[in-house]
């Protein structure tokens, strides 16, 4: 069974290792970006079957990256992540058809439970 690709994008190099590692464990193929623009070349070259997006990042933030996705891949499921949640930022990503919002928390094994519960939802929204 081949396992499904999870692109995780974030600016915070902590977090993108231990994600990584915990997602690796519970079978996941993990790629990572730390920027927008790197998020974009790992979706065109590396085909994710779902992403995660941090939306406080350098060079392009994260609304404008789900925004030139949704403009060439209205199915891939993207999960915006946030340490500064606000209503304003719920209903930007609602508005660029995220698939869901995530707020970071400091408990690390709690991003992992929320991350899995969001590809669970991710292989049921791809039919996969």
């Amino acid at each position: 069974m081949k396992k499904k690709k999870v692109l995780v994008v974030d600016d915070e190099v902590d977090f993108l290792d231990v994600i990584k590692m915990r997602l690796e464990d519970s079978n996941y193929e993990v790629i990572t970006a730390s920027n927008g623009k790197e998020a974009l070349d790992r979706i065109k070259n590396d085909k994710p079957d779902v992403v995660f997006l941090d939306i406080l990042m350098p060079q392009l933030d994260g609304f404008k990256v789900l925004s030139y996705i949704r403009k060439k891949d209205k199915k891939l499921p993207v999960f915006m992540i946030t340490a500064f949640s606000s209503d304003e930022r719920f209903k930007l990503a609602s508005k660029l058809n995220a698939s869901g919002f995530i707020v970071k928390t400091s408990d690390l094994k709690k991003e992992v439970e929320n991350i899995s519960a969001a590809l669970d939802v991710a292989g049921r929204y791809r039919g996969k």
